[in-house]
């Protein structure tokens, strides 16, 4: 089931809620529908790895547990604030570093890979403290 909640009047956020799982489809069709044509395929593949990420790493895939999305679009600043129920984690500082001299094991090609989207598609990425709360930004330039 989604939840969504509209804006109050003067309230620039949104918020929909849903439980953990990777049928991500009518999620993003949500948070993708005022999000400008030349960003929409860079922008779906970095949503769609913050969730899967959210869903599959922090709520472990329990569907008791809830993915929290919280929305703005105002003034040439789109954010989005996706919170999960996990234990957290803490990202590595310089997980999309260039370090092709650095051979990395075959078990561990897919690790990170999602965090180094965030990094390419989005201006700003930022977690909390206890990396349960995950902050994008992205600026549409004039």
């Amino acid at each position: 089931m989604i939840a969504i909640s509209l804006p109050a009047p003067r309230r620039s956020w949104e918020t929909l809620s849903f439980a953990s799982t990777l049928y991500l489809c009518p999620v993003l069709e949500l948070l993708m529908a005022h999000v400008p044509s030349e960003w929409e395929v860079e922008v779906r593949l970095g949503l769609q790895e913050a969730l899967v990420n959210a869903a599959k790493h922090g709520n472990k895939l329990d569907p008791s547990k809830t993915i929290s999305v919280q929305f703005s679009m105002t003034d040439g600043l789109y954010s989005w604030v996706i919170l999960d129920q996990g234990t957290g984690f803490t990202p590595q500082p310089d997980c999309c570093g260039d370090e092709s001299e650095t051979l990395i094991p075959p078990e561990d090609w897919e690790r990170g890979r999602g965090l180094c989207i965030l990094h390419q598609v989005f201006d700003q990425v930022h977690w909390n403290r206890r990396g349960t709360e995950l902050h994008l930004c992205k600026y549409k330039k004039r």
